[in-house]
C-alpha cells in the first residue's frame, strides 16, 4: 500500500522530528524498522508519531549489535537518525561506514543547526531553532512576547517535513544514478525556507520587524481571531477585496470606515469594531451564518472538537488506532491507497520477526541473543 511500497528504511530511535519524518515515510507505505536501544523504553499506543512500523532492540555498545545494524544498512534504501553530530561515527555506524556496505543507502540526517557552523554541536529545540530564523520574532501580539508556535514550525514543519521530502528526492535521484547520498536537514535551514514568503514581502516594504501590524500576523481587522458571546473564537481570513464584502454584508458591518480596508492607520480602530459585533452571537450562530461562505471562516476548534467537525469526518481527516484518535495519513494519492501499518510498538517487539524476514537464521538469531546484543 502506498507509493513508497517496498522502499526499505531504518530508523535509528529518537525523540521529536525524527519519529514523525518516519512516520509520514511508514504512511506513505514504506517499511519502517526502528532501530531502539536495548533496554529502553520504547513506544506505547499514545505515541502516534511512532506508528507504522517494527522495533528492533540493540545494545550498539557490542560489536555484534552493530554488526546487525550494517547488515540491516547494507539492505535498506534508507536511513534516518536525529543525533547531534558526530555520535553516529562514534557508534562505527556512520556515513562512511553506512555507505561502504551500500553505496545506494539515502542517509538522512536530522539536527538542529545542521552537521556544520559554530552551533552545530550545542544543545537546543524547537523554540531556539526557529528564533536564529526570524519566524519566532515574528509571531505575536503588538506589544507583547513571541509566541511559541507549538514546536510546528522547528521540529515537524521545518525538521520532519523537510526531511522526508529530501529523502524522497534522494530516493528518486539514486534510482538513476545508482549512488547514495547523505542530506543534512538542519530545522534552522528548513524553518528558514519556511519564512521565504516573509522575507520577499520585506524586501517590497510589505512587512515590518514590528509584531502585530503587518496583514498576515493579525495585524489586520480582516485577518484574525475574534472572541463570541459563549466564550469561543472563529477565524476570518477576508483578504480579497469580494470576500471582505461579504464579511461586511454577513456581520452587518455598514461603517463606511471599513471600505478603507487596506489603510493600516484604521486596522486597529476597525479591528475593534469588529471584536464588538462579533461577540453579540455564539459561535455556532456564526457558524450559521459564515460557515461554507467564500467569507473565509473557521470555527476555531479544540483537539477535542475537530475530530468530530463535520467536514473532517467527511474525509476521514482523522481515525482511530487501539482507542487513540489521531490524524489519517495524507497527502491523498487518487491510485496507491493510504494505510497505517498498526501502532506503536513497544521497545524490541519485532525482534526476531524483523531479523527472520531481513535473512538472519535461527543460529545466527540465537548467538546474538547469547552475546546479549539483542
Amino acid at each position: 500500500m502506498g507509493p513508497l511500497n517496498g522502499v526499505k528504511v531504518i530508523e535509528f530511535a529518537g525523540i521529536g522530528p525524527g519519529p514523525f519524518c518516519a512516520m509520514l515515510l511508514s504512511d506513505m507505505g514504506a517499511e519502517v524498522v526502528r532501530i531502539d536501544r536495548k533496554g529502553g523504553r520504547g513506544a506505547n499506543k499514545f505515541d502516534i508519531t511512532s506508528r507504522g512500523r517494527r522495533s528492533l532492540a540493540l545494545d550498539l555498545k557490542k560489536p555484534e549489535g552493530v554488526e546487525v545494524a550494517l547488515k540491516l544498512i547494507a539492505k535498506s534504501d534508507a536511513l534516518l537518525e536525529g543525533f547531534r553530530p558526530g555520535v553516529m561515527e562514534k557508534l562505527g555506524l556512520g556515513p562512511a561506514e553506512a555507505l561502504q556496505r551500500n553505496a545506494k543507502l539515502v542517509y538522512g540526517r536530522m539536527t538542529g543547526w545542521g552537521q556544520t557552523g559554530p552551533l552545530s554541536s550545542a544543545a537546543g529545540h524547537d523554540i531556539n531553532y526557529i528564533a536564529l530564523t526570524g519566524a519566532l520574532h515574528a509571531i505575536g501580539r503588538r506589544g507583547a512576547t513571541p509566541v511559541p508556535p507549538l514546536n510546528l514550525v522547528g521540529d515537524f514543519g521545518g525538521g520532519a517535513l523537510y526531511l522526508a521530502f529530501g529523502m524522497a528526492c534522494g530516493l528518486f535521484e539514486a534510482k538513476s544514478s545508482g549512488k547514495g547520498q547523505i542530506i543534512d536537514c538542519a530545522m534552522t535551514d528548513g524553518a528558514a525556507s519556511l519564512m521565504s514568503m516573509f522575507y520577499g514581502f520585506k524586501a517590497m516594504g510589505m512587512w515590518t520587524d514590528t509584531k502585530g501590524e503587518n496583514m498576515l500576523d493579525g495585524g489586520a481587522h480582516f485577518y484574525d481571531t475574534y472572541e463570541t458571546s459563549d466564550n469561543k473564537w472563529v477565524s476570518i481570513g477576508s483578504i480579497e477585496p469580494q470576500f471582505y464584502a461579504l464579511l461586511l454584508e454577513k456581520a452587518g458591518l455598514t461603517d463606511p470606515e471599513f471600505q478603507s480596508q487596506m489603510d493600516r492607520s484604521k486596522w486597529p480602530s476597525l479591528k475593534e469594531k469588529i471584536a464588538r459585533v462579533i461577540k453579540t452571537k455564539s459561535r455556532s450562530q456564526w457558524d450559521s451564518l459564515m460557515e461554507g461562505t467564500d467569507v473565509c471562516y473557521a470555527p476555531v476548534l479544540s483537539l477535542s472538537e475537530a475530530p468530530n467537525h463535520p467536514h473532517n469526518k467527511a474525509r476521514g481527516t482523522f481515525i482511530e488506532i487501539d482507542g487513540v484518535i489521531q490524524p489519517a495519513p495524507a497527502p491523498r494519492f487518487s491510485r496507491t491507497k493510504l494505510e497505517v501499518q498498526g501502532p506503536a510498538p513497544t521497545c524490541g517487539e519485532h525482534n526476531e520477526q524483523v531479523l527472520d524476514d531481513w535473512g538472519f537464521n535461527a543460529g545466527e538469531i540465537a548467538a546474538l541473543k547469547t552475546a546479549g546484543a539483542i
